[in-house]
């Protein structure tokens, strides 16, 4: 029997892996033996998966909580689980989709009862993270139709910043000087200088 891994993916920082890890560990699977990323899915370029993916021998066992752990859509989930079981003849366990367990029911129903489930939850799987940018960009375009703004608010300006930029357009005072007086980087300085009008400096 070969060695069992567990794969571990978040988007990002942000979010917290204890429900994948604490489901891992409830199966038995030695912490060294679990592989982890903090990063989008958006490609393969995940240095934990690639360590995983050089790791596994034939035989081995890959356990992952649901099937969108493999990748961002339908062509990326077929195309890993095309990898590790075809390529790399490793069987995968899906915690939340029993169905999609290839150590068992490994005759031609079995196989194909598999891969019919694979293509529906990758489809779903897709469709679910459409849905969630859509509902993403509706939200932003609502609250900015509300006057909501997004990004860092522009930092307070110094009650001299007039003078300043007076002083800095007759040359008394170097760029470099004048963000420094305002608190401010450079870019940040002319940006906003630029923005007063001529008439009134």
């Amino acid at each position: 029997m070969g060695s069992i891994y567990g794969y571990v993916r978040v988007s990002s920082t942000d979010q917290h892996e204890d429900r994948q890890l604490i489901a891992m560990v409830e199966r038995g699977i030695p912490g060294n033996c679990i592989y982890m990323d903090k990063q989008s899915g958006k490609d393969f370029k995940r240095p934990q998966y690639k360590a995983l993916m050089k790791k596994l021998r034939p035989g081995d066992q890959l356990c992952i909580t649901s099937i969108d752990r493999l990748g961002r859509n339908y062509e990326e989930i077929q195309e890993q689980w095309r990898i590790l079981t075809r390529e790399k003849k490793v069987d995968i366990l899906v915690f939340d989709m029993p169905l999609l367990d290839t150590r068992r029911d490994k005759d031609l129903i079995g196989t194909l009862i598999a891969d019919i489930v694979l293509q529906v939850l990758s489809f779903v799987a897709q469709k679910e993270r459409e849905n969630i940018r859509q509902r993403q960009a509706e939200g932003i375009a609502a609250a900015k139709a509300r006057g909501v703004r997004f990004g860092r608010l522009p930092a307070q300006l110094p009650e001299d910043f007039d003078m300043i930029v007076r002083l800095w357009k007759d040359n008394v005072l170097t760029t470099t000087e004048a963000a420094h007086l305002c608190g401010m980087a450079r870019s940040s300085f002319r940006y906003r200088a630029a923005k007063i009008k001529t008439d009134t400096v």
